[in-house]
């Protein structure tokens, strides 16, 4: 029963964030759930795995983003073998600015 009440919180939080419309919803929501700590974990995270995209080495991506080693070894490990979510921000978000801006 824990499991299935896990999987349908997730399911609410997920459509929770599908509803939000703009950045600044987005950034109000966030804040409201999140801890200090958590938001920049996870936009850390996401750095990491953008630089991680843009083909950036360990040591650069430490430096640029104070981020541990343990942490980009794990963003580059689910790069690689998890469920190709940050594959779908590069094509969405990331590469369709780089497009757009050239």
């Amino acid at each position: 029963m824990k499991r299935e009440r896990q999987d349908a919180d997730m399911a609410a939080l997920f459509e929770a964030i599908l509803a939000l419309k703009t950045p600044e919803e987005c950034h109000a929501f966030f804040k409201d759930l999140c801890t200090y700590q958590e938001l920049n974990a996870i936009s850390q995270r996401l750095q990491v795995a953008k630089l991680l995209h843009e083909g950036h080495v360990f040591h650069d991506i430490v430096e640029e983003t104070g981020a541990s080693t343990a942490t980009i070894s794990r963003v580059n490990r689910v790069i690689k073998d998890g469920c190709n979510g940050y594959q779908l921000i590069f094509d969405r978000v990331y590469d369709k600015k780089e497009k757009e801006e050239s």
